[in-house]
């Protein structure tokens, strides 16, 4: 008998607190109710200056913005005027970098010579991947860094696969260096 009116007591106790409209007790409210953030917008609850919040290695900090150029024909054309930060004297070793990687991400689509040619449209699996060498394309570095970077029409953008804005850059210089070989 006292092993039941224990339990009843115990029952009573936990189900007059439950109310249907409105939750129980929560721990950790936040994870409930979070406060959303701009992905690289800055924050005012962070202080300046602090180790322990210092991003880690590798990381993208807040308020700094990935790529200077929106992702719109205005930004193309700005992006334009964009020239190659790799230094002059490692042209060598990043035109084969980059070669690497195009052979890697690019060439399955724009072909090996960046003739439009390549297995998947030869395939016929997508169409209408025009050559670096056409005369309505007015391709440069900058803009072939912007496509890369956002991605153009049926092109999805690459920046996630590439590890840095180097290996961008270097993709950019080689197709540069097939856009001239095709244009001799």
């Amino acid at each position: 008998m006292k092993l039941f009116s224990i339990t009843l007591v115990v029952a009573l106790l936990t189900t007059s607190c439950f109310n249907k409209n409105k939750p129980n007790y929560q721990y950790f409210p936040d994870m409930y109710e979070a406060v959303g953030y701009e992905t690289y917008a800055e924050v005012s609850f962070l202080p300046e200056n602090t180790s322990a919040l210092t991003p880690a290695e590798g990381s993208i900090p807040r308020g700094w913005l990935p790529y200077a150029f929106e992702n719109t024909p205005a930004g193309k054309e700005m992006a334009r005027e964009d020239v190659s930060p790799l230094a002059e004297e490692n042209k060598e070793a990043d035109l084969a970098k980059g070669k690497e990687l195009y052979d890697v991400y690019c060439a399955i689509c724009h072909g090996a010579k960046g003739d439009g040619q390549g297995t998947l449209v030869k395939r016929e699996k997508i169409l209408g991947v025009p050559s670096y060498a056409d005369q309505g394309r007015n391709i440069n570095i900058g803009s072939t860094y912007h496509t890369i970077y956002y991605g153009l029409n049926s092109m999805g953008s690459y920046a996630s696969q590439l590890s840095s804005e180097e290996e961008i850059w270097q993709i950019a210089t080689y197709v540069m260096e097939l856009k001239n070989d095709l244009t001799k």
